[in-house]
């Protein structure tokens, strides 16, 4: 069976989503899906978000996620609600007890190697440098000397500028935010707009 790990490290990104409203969440999971960008991280910090994980999830194309987890009660209702992987801000030990429980994967948020040890430890199947911007792509292929072999994400700060950057310095996969789906633009339902700069993301990535 196909996991979600195995999606992202085939596109080789993922994009996170924070709006205060999405009026189409299947339109906005179908415009990304389609552009290249098939997993699709819904947040804890936008209103009703079960509900639009419910809805993006009939898109036949689209990997649902949700991330911003702190607890293991919202772990549980995102994967209740069809989430099919998770990822936490920090070391969430029981987001990672609860999405072993349900064998769903999570991508568990550190910055330091100590935070990185810790998020192994708890099982996390990639591991969300965040913030990315803080020390660069450089600061991947530090890491890469002491944990050769795991999954890292690089969130926050990450644009179509640097994308490539960070993927050659070691990461299995990159986060698109707010340079493919600005909060103003999930809102109002430009998803041709969406659509297009998610496609010209992953032509960065080449």
């Amino acid at each position: 069976m196909t996991t979600a790990l195995d999606v992202i490290r085939a596109d080789r990104v993922l994009t996170v989503v924070r709006a205060p409203r999405i009026p189409d969440p299947r339109a906005l999971a179908d415009a990304l899906a389609e552009s290249g960008i098939r997993c699709v991280e819904l947040t804890f910090t936008t209103p009703d978000v079960l509900d639009a994980l419910r809805r993006a999830s009939e898109s036949e194309r689209a990997v649902l996620g949700v991330g911003t987890v702190l607890t293991g009660e919202q772990a549980a209702a995102a994967i209740g609600s069809g989430a099919r992987f998770l990822v936490t801000p920090g070391i969430r030990a029981e987001v990672a007890r609860e999405a072993a429980r349900h064998d769903i994967p999570v991508v568990m948020g550190a910055f330091t190697p100590s935070e990185v040890l810790a998020a192994l430890d708890l099982g996390a199947a990639a591991v969300k440098i965040f913030p990315a911007r803080a020390l660069g792509p450089g600061y991947l292929k530090d890491l890469r000397g002491p944990f050769p072999d795991t999954a890292f994400i690089p969130s926050g700060g990450v644009n179509a500028g640097n994308a490539a950057e960070f993927l050659a310095h070691g990461a299995v996969a990159v986060t698109a935010g707010t340079d493919v789906v600005a909060p103003t633009d999930v809102a109002e339902g430009r998803w041709a707009d969406i659509a297009s700069r998610a496609a010209s993301f992953v032509r960065s990535m080449q």
